[in-house]
């Protein structure tokens, strides 16, 4: 008999990511406003403290860049 595939209680369904973000469009303006791309502000801010270092860690660590 085969089994069924359940989905993960922890992730809430299959847009779990889009869910996840609090702030959407956030990092992307601080870089624009520092005229910088965002993978390079991301990058820069990587070891920051408190919400920029933290948007720009999860930016990364989602995007691969």
């Amino acid at each position: 008999m085969a089994r069924a595939r359940r989905r993960s209680p922890r992730r809430g369904g299959r847009k779990w990511i889009a869910g996840s973000v609090k702030r959407p469009g956030a990092l992307t303006r601080k870089a624009r406003s520092a005229g910088m791309s965002t993978r390079a502000y991301a990058r820069a801010h990587r070891h920051s403290k408190g919400l920029t270092g933290r948007q720009a860690r999860w930016a990364i660590n989602v995007h691969r860049w």
